[in-house]
């Protein structure tokens, strides 16, 4: 902590005496001060974090009142999980040498929605498309929201290649603060919708739509909130008995979050405090302690882990149960993963002890695909593409519902299902109002699932941006376009679901039709609320730490 402070009063020092260095490098002052754990100091500084205080959970009824009731709804969300780290088909981390048995079984126990796709590549637009059940770029919101100082240590990283990280300065200007980077208050979050139909509506974990008071989850609809409002946290003091940490040196982001991040929770508004233990297991017992607190009336639990996103940090515990993983990376993140499963499968038994399973619709995905930046191969098997591309290892991500009262075990969800959809199954499955005043983009994917609901098919294709790098998929189609060693990709997923034959250059006519649609869905859309600062090379198929080679697929990715 002494040397950061000494790192501030440099700082003051060459801001006081170096405009011209302002002018001309301000965004390699920027990223020095970022890297000597600067934001983190001043951020605790303005908003120091208190001894962790127990949550008392708003207590519901003291009985259940007679009669039925509309389905508990429990949304779970996990952060960077790639399709192949559960163990579902076949796949599973280290050549399926970390078994998820219980988030599987939310799979094999309910509606396995094999086509699941994220509602954007990274993890703010995902989270937004999710609450509004619209595509974040309606409303301005196209990037994820991260202070300009992270956008700073990013831009000025080494490439490790032949194309350069790109940090735009020149949009470095008026940016709103990161603190107001988040769904505007004009939108309906579902949990409005739900609160409006009398569900009491709690969110633990990460929130990431705003980090002020009037954008937080309480001010969103959740009648109850726990956890971090920023993109995350440290899951245990760096020098904790208990952890086992993996750093990433090759790794830019790494490099910012282990100066900077806390090791802080946020109940409601009041002040950011210190958990209790490893934050994967203080979010599942508080959980656990909510459900017990709202089991005699209907709720909407939003649980979104910052687990398995970086800063690595294991449990010894679990780090230790893994001995048969050599490497040690891949060791801490597949300890992260075990631990996941566990404790949601802890949550799953406490509904049923609580008599709640049966009328309680659990839903589990990844907020996008398995990132590049961990330096493990395989998050994403057989699909190609990592977290930040429009590839389908990118944007396929885990998508299971399981609700006993109303979905028969083993069912396939045979058509594309996406983050846009929650809105209006939880809606359907509520009885809750879809916002009419608005263009909305969710469906129901429950329809011809659940008896007596009727099917509801897409009516328009399904789409994706960030910055020039757009996507859509129609039917079996799929055209990418953007900056990269391609400008376009074009796959037939029904031939080619793993995207090995890009078809571009043989059906130039199909590339001019999807094109289109995707001009035309842009066409209307209002500019970002603030810019992406950052244009970072992407490649296709391998993590951040291989070596850059002639031939290899990449795309510039705009944050």
């Amino acid at each position: 902590m002494k040397k950061r402070w000494i790192a501030v009063g440099l700082l003051v020092a060459l801001v006081a005496a170096g405009a011209v260095m302002r002018i001309f490098f301000p965004g390699q002052l920027v990223a020095w001060a970022a890297k000597q754990g600067i934001p983190g100091t001043l951020s605790e500084w303005r908003d120091p974090i208190q001894p962790n205080r127990p949550i008392a959970w708003g207590q519901g009824p003291a009985t259940a009142p007679e009669g039925e009731r509309p389905p508990n709804i429990i949304l779970i969300v996990v952060d960077d999980l790639g399709v192949n780290d559960l163990t579902l088909n076949g796949g599973g981390l280290a050549g399926g040498q970390v078994p998820t048995p219980n988030i599987d079984a939310l799979a094999r126990e309910g509606v396995n929605f094999t086509s699941g796709y994220a509602g954007n590549a990274t993890c703010s637009p995902s989270r937004a498309a999710m609450m509004t059940g619209r595509y974040p770029t309606r409303f301005g919101f196209e990037f994820t929201g991260i202070p300009p100082a992270f956008a700073a240590t990013v831009g000025h990283a080494d490439a490790n290649g032949p194309h350069p990280v790109i940090f735009r300065d020149d949009l470095n200007v008026d940016v709103i603060p990161s603190q107001r980077m988040g769904v505007p208050a004009s939108e309906i979050t579902i949990a409005e919708a739900l609160q409006a139909r009398g569900y009491r509506t709690l969110h633990l974990g990460k929130w990431h739509l705003g980090e002020a008071d009037d954008l937080a989850p309480t001010a969103q609809g959740f009648d109850e909130s726990l956890g971090m409002r920023a993109g995350g946290g440290m899951f245990l003091p760096e020098d904790h008995p208990d952890t086992v940490n993996a750093k990433l040196p090759f790794d830019p982001i790494d490099n910012f979050l282990w100066p900077n991040l806390p090791y802080a929770v946020q109940y409601n508004n009041e002040q950011r405090m210190e958990p209790v233990g490893h934050v994967t297991d203080y979010l599942t017992d508080n959980a656990i302690a909510a459900i017990s607190a709202n089991k005699n009336r209907p709720f909407f639990l939003y649980l979104a882990y910052n687990a398995p996103h970086t800063p690595l940090q294991a449990t010894r515990e679990d780090y230790e149960a893994l001995s048969g993983i050599s490497d040690h990376t891949t060791r801490v993140y597949a300890a992260m993963v075990r631990q996941l499963d566990r404790r949601i499968g802890d949550l799953m038994a406490h509904l049923k002890r609580e008599g709640l399973d049966e009328n309680t619709l659990v839903v589990f995905t990844s907020d996008n695909g398995g990132a590049w930046y961990t330096g493990i191969e395989s998050h994403n098997a057989p699909y190609r593409g990592w977290k930040a591309t429009f590839f389908e290892g990118g944007i396929r991500v885990p998508l299971f519902m399981r609700w006993p009262g109303g979905i028969a075990p083993g069912t396939i969800g045979q058509a594309p299902g996406s983050h846009l959809d929650m809105f209006a199954t939880f809606a359907a499955v509520a009885g809750a109002a879809i916002p009419s005043d608005r263009a909305m983009d969710s469906i129901n994917l429950l329809g011809g699932i659940v008896p007596g609901m009727a099917a509801q098919p897409r009516p328009a294709p399904l789409f994706w941006r960030s910055g020039d790098y757009r996507a859509v998929r129609a039917g079996d189609w799929k055209l990418s376009i953007g900056r990269g060693s391609q400008t376009a990709w074009l796959f037939n997923l029904a031939e080619d679901p793993t995207e090995q034959r890009n078809l571009a250059s043989a059906q130039p006519e199909r590339v001019a039709q999807l094109r289109a649609l995707i001009e035309a869905q842009n066409r209307d859309l209002p500019p970002p609320m603030w810019p992406g600062l950052v244009e970072a090379p992407v490649r296709i198929d391998v993590p951040l730490n291989a070596p850059w080679q002639d031939g290899q697929d990449w795309i510039y990715w705009t944050n």
